[in-house]
């Protein structure tokens, strides 16, 4: 099953970043450390052209450090752009997003006037998160839920450093299609599109193959299954998942197994490499 959800206000959202884009002088792109190549956004990559850009490897404490330090490697190779990683519990090192952001400004922009940085990602990457902390107060919307942020606002963090903050936007064609699955696992598509249970067979599938210790401790399991299936089933049995004359109620475990997922229950987890 292919997975797609690029609602009216993702299209309107497009627009208004594609307008304003031209008085932009950095772009901060907010990545799931996670996914960081299913949620790095290519519409952000041609809308910003040569602008200068930091990914920010965000909710970096969800996601295995050894294939994070690969990511950062590979996308810190790539001209014009300077990649980190972060959590929301590290505010020193988010300020310092504001050094690494002038760094990369030609010399003609250390001006007396402010540099303005355009923040964007996909939805539920902790973009408002990252935005308040960075502020020091609440100024951006947070949840645990995809599309809170629905405009622009611009927001001044200095006399000389701007943000302005932008909807969460996805891109019409999620392609291949464990890019779309990847983004929904990770929370980044509305529950209310997905099938549970499609999209935790995907994620058992991946983790069996990847992953089998972190499922054997966080499921008290002495052996893992081969197939999703079995998987789902043996976690339904461990976690009280049993609907009438003892079969798997396998929408409830799939909703509680992708969960586990999305609040860091299992190990630290990264479901693609570069």
């Amino acid at each position: 099953m292919g997975i797609s959800w690029f609602p009216g206000h993702m299209n309107k959202a497009k627009r208004e970043i594609a307008q304003a884009i031209g008085e932009v002088h950095l772009v901060v792109e907010v990545l799931d450390a996670r996914i960081p190549g299913s949620s790095e956004n290519p519409v952000i990559t041609t809308l910003r052209g040569e602008i200068p850009c930091i990914k920010v490897l965000n909710k970096r404490d969800l996601a295995d450090p050894a294939v994070t330090a690969i990511w950062l490697a590979h996308l810190n190779a790539q001209p014009g752009l300077t990649a980190v990683a972060l959590h929301r519990d590290e505010p020193t090192k988010v300020q310092e997003l504001i050094q690494i952001g002038q760094s990369l400004l030609p010399p003609r922009r250390h001006s007396n006037s402010p540099t303005i940085a355009m923040v964007l990602g996909i939805p539920n990457c902790g973009k408002s998160t990252l935005i308040n902390t960075l502020i020091g107060r609440r100024v951006a919307d947070t949840s645990n839920k995809p599309a809170v942020t629905r405009r622009q606002q611009r927001i001044r963090v200095r006399d000389s450093f701007w943000l302005l903050d932008t909807p969460g936007m996805l891109w019409p064609k999620l392609s291949p299609p464990d890019c779309g699955y990847r983004l929904a696992v990770t929370g980044a598509i509305r529950d209310g599109v997905l099938d549970f249970e499609d999209i935790a067979c995907f994620a058992a599938r991946y983790l069996i193959d990847t992953y089998p210790r972190a499922l054997a401790k966080r499921y008290d399991l002495a052996h893992i299954p081969n197939n999703e299936i079995d998987l789902l089933d043996a976690i339904g049995h461990r976690r009280g998942c049993i609907g009438r004359g003892g079969i798997i109620n396998f929408e409830k475990v799939s909703e509680l197994f992708i969960q586990d997922i999305r609040q860091g229950a299992l190990d630290p987890i990264s479901f693609e490499r570069p």
